[in-house]
């Protein structure tokens, strides 16, 4: 193809269907490497670039085998399987790879249009819009940059088919009557002119006023939920069996109702309308803002709850029932780990995350008297004042983790909680 062709016809994304910004093809954005390349077209005279690798959406493909005689064999040994491929107009393109040199291009011909004229090679892939057709392109798009120049995180969550738990986010944010409302999740932060993305991270500003979490925390919950599973969800390079995403799906789902739930409700403020700004850090007090609307106190909490359930120091209901005895402002402990009420500003620094995890484990079941004077002894070091707890009243949490919990009543909506929660379940 020309240039000019390649720089009017290919695009960067393209929406897979479902949820409009989870399902877009991510492309990166102009970097120094694609600058590297937009000098090299404008100051070369031999210049050559690689082909490109693209998917064609629609346009009602057709192909027609060509065939040529050769009686006097001057062709044996050579495939001759080649043919003439047509497109009805409506065709679109994406690139699947090689976008660093279709964004160098694009900006080359914005300053000097003469090379339009030139060739690229491009090579040719169907992109169909089934279900299959979704599920084949995006593990050729991860698996090509994959093998190549590695995509983000966040990427991979977005397009990897054999990442169990990346598919089970997915999933959510289209399905879950939560996740799957606009805005709740936030996919990407940022849309360049040419389409290409910047994928959500960690962080969700204090000003975004829908986003409960981001794509990519929500993956580190699922991921920390996924006690319990089919061994295949742990796997990340062979893709679970559909039986095992449906169940998995179904589980996690529940486990984060379950989250949502003991951590003070927040689903229905934010499907009411409330703006998650102010729920995250309202107006002249900031330290009453809501503490599960923080991205790292989300994953701290679905970690602690994840490793109490699995070990079966306590049922996953009865560590719901703990959670939700907590105080959820920010202003707080055991969130002051993380949360700088002199100022209101987040301190996420490695030991801030380290005294978190072992704070709410303190809080929720604490495995020894020695663990709460440590874990208090480790605030006053990180954070230079006493812990506001007490040890009395922490001790009030204290579980032997080496016996387990009577639960008289367990919840059977809980998929979390499983037979080997009740067996043999007696208190010494």
């Amino acid at each position: 193809m020309k240039y000019a062709e390649v720089a009017r016809q290919v695009g960067f994304a393209y929406e897979l269907g479902g949820n409009a910004d989870l399902n877009t093809l991510i492309q990166r954005g102009l970097s120094h490497r694609t600058q590297a390349i937009k000098d090299y077209l404008m100051k070369s005279e031999h210049r050559f670039l690689g082909a490109l690798l693209v998917a064609a959406w629609g346009g009602a493909p057709q192909y027609m085998s060509v065939s040529m005689d050769d009686p006097d064999g001057v062709l044996s040994g050579i495939d001759k399987q080649f043919g003439v491929l047509t497109f009805d107009g409506t065709q679109q393109y994406f690139a699947l790879d090689g976008q660093h040199r279709l964004k160098a291009i694009k900006e080359a011909l914005k300053s000097n249009p003469e090379i339009g004229q030139e060739d690229i090679c491009v090579i040719m892939v169907s992109h169909y819009d089934t279900e299959e057709g979704k599920v084949r392109t995006r593990r050729l798009f991860t698996n090509i940059n994959r093998n190549a120049k590695a995509t983000t995180g966040a990427e991979n969550i977005v397009l990897d088919e054999d990442d169990g738990p990346a598919i089970v986010t997915r999933r959510l944010i289209t399905e879950h009557p939560f996740f799957s409302a606009q805005g709740v999740i936030k996919v990407f932060t940022r849309q360049g002119e040419e389409g290409e993305l910047k994928l959500a991270s960690g962080n969700v500003s204090q000003s975004e006023k829908r986003a409960f979490t981001t794509i990519a925390n929500l993956y580190d919950m699922v991921r920390s939920l996924s006690f319990g599973l089919d061994p295949a969800m742990q796997k990340r390079d062979a893709r679970p069996s559909d039986e095992v995403l449906e169940s998995a799906y179904v589980t996690i789902g529940q486990r984060l109702d379950d989250l949502l739930k003991a951590t003070g409700n927040i689903r229905e403020s934010l499907l009411a309308g409330t703006s998650a700004k102010d729920i995250r850090f309202p107006k002249n007090n900031e330290a009453g803002g809501h503490a599960f609307m923080r991205p790292v106190i989300q994953k701290a909490v679905a970690r602690a709850a994840a490793q109490i359930a699995e070990q079966d120091v306590l049922p996953w209901n009865a560590v719901m029932e703990r959670l939700s005895k907590l105080p959820w402002q920010i202003g707080q402990a055991p969130w002051t780990a993380v949360f700088n009420t002199s100022n209101n500003k987040m301190v996420t620094a490695k030991e801030n995350v380290t005294l978190l995890d072992d704070l709410v484990y303190a809080h929720v079941a604490a495995p020894s008297k020695q663990f709460i004077i440590n874990a208090r002894k480790e605030y006053k070091q990180v954070r230079g004042s006493v812990y506001p707890v007490s040890e009395e009243d922490l001790l009030v949490n204290l579980i032997n983790h080496s016996k387990k919990v009577v639960v008289e009543e367990a919840s059977a909506a809980s998929p979390a909680l499983s037979g080997g929660d009740l067996d043999g379940a007696t208190e010494e």
